[in-house]
């Protein structure tokens, strides 16, 4: 039998690699995976090396368990509670994929940037500029993140921003377009380090920031103009003719200097004999027209005018009312240049007066804030998921924000201990912006204010025993549950089931297969009021009997945990 030249090529690719324990099937998987890769976007050898993660994974699914000593709660009950999970980021994301899927509006990032001085591990090894592997080592360990990542964004306006700097942003851009194709990408220069960074011909001042969001859609805000822009609202200039702008060219009717709202679009064969007109009410109807009479348009369509009536004023000039606009905003640029984005003294001295401790290159608090900002400008209660948390900025960010106007965010904080640093200095910094602290130089800096759920992930072992495996997951995953729910404070717990309630909330768990408790936790429930979840044990892959639930009113029912297992099936395939 003739073997193709295609085929012959893919094998080729492979001599590299030991398959020699794969068999027939399994060979078949792997060149259909080789010729499906497609001819444009990126190539590596992503199976090369197995990550730690993946061999602590193996035969066993992570659960959460929460460090109660650590726990932070809020004098404001009405407040979401905050979320640190220590642990390898990927088992966090699992986890996250059962308890946040499509419910996070912003997940800012900022990765190892594989710079080759062993700044970040590879399956428990340092990543030198000498590895050969290196540049794939790190697309594999984005891609397979990016990827869980992504299940956990809202559909229609979540947003994914990652900082990257010239190692890999080249790479990274293609990744994003190959997992993102239904997104816009922009990069954004940021100005961190003035001073530079020397390389053999250029010295490196800045990094970028990708953003990421679904096309078509309105997700970056506006920020303040240190000077407001004043200027005519009548367009002007090669494109201001009216023909150019059907819909904006209408009247602004005012009545004693004031603006009391606009006509409607204009017939294109309506010409008005000047730019004021007087009506018999007294009112003027302003038209775009110049002081030659020409026709031009207004800068705004008339919905658009209206949305912005705000920034509109009368102004008369050399006998004739014309229409300013005062802007104090504008649309974000691509190149962010100003000192509070210095890392080193908006993130390293900062970081420093607050947790004395010499960690490698913290980014710039107010350069996480804006790039957060840009993107929750209208949302007063957005997540906000920061899985490389490393020295816990994002958080202190979000913290920030909500001082700011009140607001209800929640972050949520994923890293490991490597160094110790979630324990001894992403918790400790988010602990002492909650509560406050005293400086280096002993000034008192007061509290923001907030709670915080810590927890650290953990492994439920899987057999060959089906059934006494969803005992043991279903006992383990009540931290998830909670977390899945928003709901925290127990209020109750017997043998066979546990009761918590936050605000108008409660969630409910029962543990046994036997139903004999199941009329008492419907009597407790029964006197709550507001929303409530049962999640209940079950061995049927199915769910819930709806016959065994009759008359559980205002109950929603959710089976455990063959939903847990049917989000981890599609994780750790392997």
């Amino acid at each position: 039998m003739k073997m193709s030249k295609k085929l012959l090529k893919s094998k080729k690719s492979m001599a590299s690699k030991d398959y020699s324990g794969l068999d027939k099937n399994e060979l078949i998987k792997v060149i259909e995976k080789l010729e499906s890769r497609k001819k444009y976007g990126l190539i590596w050898d992503e199976e090369k090396v197995k990550e730690q993660f993946e061999k602590d994974a193996e035969n066993a699914f992570p659960v959460l368990k929460e460090i109660t000593s650590k726990e932070i709660i809020d004098k404001d009950a009405s407040k979401p509670t905050n979320i640190l999970i220590e642990g390898d980021n990927y088992h966090a994301l699992s986890v996250l994929n059962f308890t946040h899927q499509g419910k996070i509006d912003v997940i800012y990032i900022d990765p190892p940037y594989n710079t080759g001085t062993k700044d970040w591990k590879y399956s428990n090894d340092y990543v030198d500029i000498n590895d050969e592997f290196r540049h794939s080592k790190w697309l594999s360990f984005m891609a397979k993140r990016l990827r869980l990542a992504k299940n956990l964004l809202k559909v229609d306006s979540g947003v994914l921003i990652c900082t990257i700097d010239d190692n890999e942003h080249a790479a990274l851009g293609l990744l994003l377009q190959e997992l993102f194709p239904n997104y816009e990408i922009v990069g954004v220069v940021i100005v961190h380090n003035p001073a530079g960074v020397q390389g053999k011909n250029f010295s490196y001042t800045h990094e970028i920031a990708y953003f990421v969001y679904p096309k078509n859609s309105k997700c970056i805000g506006t920020t303040a103009r240190d000077k407001d822009l004043i200027s005519p609202l009548r367009d002007w200039g090669g494109t201001s003719a009216r023909k150019l702008a059907k819909t904006c060219f209408y009247p602004v009717i005012i009545k004693d200097e004031k603006i009391l709202g606009f006509g409607e679009v204009c017939a294109e064969a309506f010409h008005p004999k000047s730019a004021n007109v007087l009506q018999k009410d007294g009112s003027i109807y302003i038209y775009p027209i110049d002081g030659h009479g020409i026709e031009r348009k207004w800068v705004y369509s008339r919905s658009s005018a209206e949305k912005n009536i705000d920034q509109l004023s009368v102004k008369k000039i050399d006998n004739e009312y014309v229409i300013i606009r005062r802007k104090s905003a504008f649309t974000y640029r691509t190149v962010w240049d100003d000192k509070k984005y210095y890392a080193n003294i908006f993130g390293s001295k900062l970081l420093n007066d607050i947790v004395p401790d010499n960690f490698p290159f913290p980014k710039s608090l107010y350069a996480v804030e804006d790039c957060i900002k840009a993107v929750i400008h209208d949302k007063d209660d957005a997540v906000i998921l920061d899985f490389f948390a490393g020295s816990g900025t994002t958080g202190h960010a979000v913290l920030e924000l909500n001082k700011q106007d009140d607001g209800d965010r929640q972050f949520i904080l994923c890293t490991n201990n490597e160094n110790n640093i979630a324990t001894d200095i992403c918790y400790p910094r988010i602990e002492k912006i909650i509560r406050g602290y005293k400086s280096q130089k002993g000034q008192k800096v007061e509290g923001l204010g907030g709670s915080l759920k810590y927890f650290k992930t953990k492994f439920v072992k899987t057999n060959s025993n089906s059934d006494d495996f969803k005992t043991r997951i279903t006992n383990e995953c009540t931290e998830m549950l909670c977390l899945r729910e928003g709901v925290f404070n127990e209020i109750k717990k017997t043998t066979n089931y546990r009761i918590f309630q936050q605000g108008d909330k409660t969630l409910a768990v029962y543990y046994s297969l036997k139903r004999d408790n199941l009329p008492a936790l419907k009597k407790e429930l029964e006197k709550i009021e507001g929303e409530k979840t049962l999640y209940c044990f079950t061995l049927d892959p199915i769910g819930l009997s709806r016959t065994e639930f009759a008359g559980w009113h205002g109950v929603t029912l959710e089976p455990i945990p063959q939903k847990i297992l049917d989000v981890y099936k599609q994780i750790y395939e392997y």
